[in-house]
Order: C-alpha cells, then sequence, then structure tokens
C-alpha cells in the first residue's frame, strides 16, 4: 500500500503544478492583452493634457493683449512669428498690438497713424470659443457692434506661439488631411458626402498609360459661426491642417 501512495501523491502534485502553470500563463495573457488599452488610454490622456495647454497658451496671450502686458506677450510669442493675415487692411489690429507699426506707410497713412492706435485701443480681442486640434489653437469672436468677426489659427509649439493664420469678417472651415481608407460618418444629408472630397484618375482608352490618382479624403472638422452675426456675406476659406 506504501507504493500506491506515493504514485497518488506524486500525481496530485504534478497536476498542482500543471494548473499553477496553466494560471500564470493565463494571468501573462490578460496582461498582455491589457496592455494595448493601456497604452491606448495613456496616449489620449497625453494628447488631452498637451491640446488643454495649448489652450491656456492661447488663453493667456489674450488675456495678456488686453491687459498690455508686454513682457507676458513676448514670453508665449516667438520672436520669429510667422503671421498670415485675410481681411481688409485696416482691420490689422493684432498686428499692431504686436509691433506697435503701422501698416500703411504712405503720407496719408502716417498722418492717421494717431487715429489708427486709437481704434487699435479700442479694438478688444475677446474669444467667444476656443478649440484646440493638437498644436493648432482656433479662437473666433467678434467687436462689441459685431460688425466685425474674427478668427485666429494658432500654433504652439512646446509652449510657445510660432505661427497665427488671421481672418476678417471671413467663414472659416478646417478639415485636415486623410487617406482613402478613413471613414465618416454624416448624418445631415445636406451635407457633402465623402465622394465629394475624393480625386479619381480620369478614365484612359489605355490601360498601360493610366496614372493613378490616390484618393484624398479631408474630414471636416471645425467651422466658425460668428460670421453669421455680421449680418453680411463673407467669403469662405478652408484650412487644412
Amino acid at each position: 500500500m506504501v507504493p500506491i501512495t506515493i504514485s497518488i501523491s506524486i500525481i496530485f502534485e504534478r497536476k498542482a503544478k500543471a494548473k499553477a502553470k496553466a494560471n500564470i500563463r493565463f494571468l501573462v495573457c490578460k496582461a498582455q492583452a491589457n496592455k494595448p488599452r493601456l497604452e491606448l488610454a495613456n496616449s489620449q490622456e497625453i494628447l488631452e493634457e498637451s491640446d488643454s495647454s495649448n489652450q491656456r497658451v492661447v488663453q493667456a496671450l489674450y488675456e495678456a493683449l488686453s491687459s498690455r502686458d508686454v513682457a507676458t506677450v513676448h514670453k508665449l510669442v516667438a520672436p520669429d512669428l510667422e503671421w498670415w493675415f485675410h481681411g481688409p487692411p485696416t482691420h490689422q489690429y493684432l498686428m499692431r498690438l504686436l509691433t506697435g507699426a503701422s501698416s500703411d506707410t504712405s503720407s496719408g497713412g502716417r498722418n492717421n497713424l494717431k487715429n489708427k492706435k486709437q481704434q487699435d485701443s479700442c479694438f478688444r480681442f475677446a474669444p467667444q470659443t476656443i478649440v484646440s486640434f493638437g498644436p493648432t489653437v482656433l479662437a473666433e469672436g467678434c467687436d462689441h457692434a459685431r460688425s466685425i468677426a474674427w478668427v485666429h489659427a494658432w500654433t504652439v509649439t512646446n509652449g510657445v506661439i510660432t505661427q497665427i493664420r488671421e481672418y476678417f469678417n471671413t467663414s472659416l472651415t478646417v478639415t485636415r488631411f486623410g487617406d482613402s481608407t478613413a471613414t465618416v460618418t454624416n448624418s445631415d444629408p445636406s451635407s457633402p458626402s465623402t465622394s465629394d472630397y475624393e480625386s479619381t484618375s480620369p478614365p484612359s482608352s489605355s490601360s498601360s498609360s493610366t496614372a493613378e490618382i490616390t484618393p484624398l479624403h479631408c474630414p471636416y472638422l471645425w467651422e466658425s459661426s460668428v460670421s453669421d452675426w455680421v449680418g453680411k456675406s463673407v467669403p469662405g476659406l478652408v484650412l487644412a491642417i
């Protein structure tokens, strides 16, 4: 009976070890399966934190411009700021605020420089909306009389503003470059379909000489709204980021 008892003990011991190894393998597989989810969640948190940080930089700039805090403006804006402007030259308030210069160098412009500075001091950039898409921060607002609508597209790099695209009395639509495999859910039947944003190669009689054009899809991200407040027709532009 003793040998039989020993053999039974060995069998149970082997089964226990095999079960323990199976449990270890299960835990390892479970941890590996959850790892991509954790990495995805962490990446999303990093992106959201970056967007919030960029928005805070732009908001701080508007506050500094409103209070005429020159030192803070210099900290937030790169010395070689790239500036793009679309609108009437008389509405270049931001450029004159940042540089203190007049955009009109003619004799008449120099004579009216004092009046322009007074107008610049009266104009306040008070954003109604601020949103961000990665390094691009979009802000829009209007004057107190709601006769001038503006949109700013800022580029923030490592906490410093390096580019500004400025639009006055212009309806701006922002899209993002993408590939042909991207899909967009569109519940509005009046809105353009996915095919409206795609470019395909024209038909050719010779298959050997046909040049394929890769379809390009630009998903919609954002559209300005305050341009509707001015009560008049305004031009529309598309900004692809």
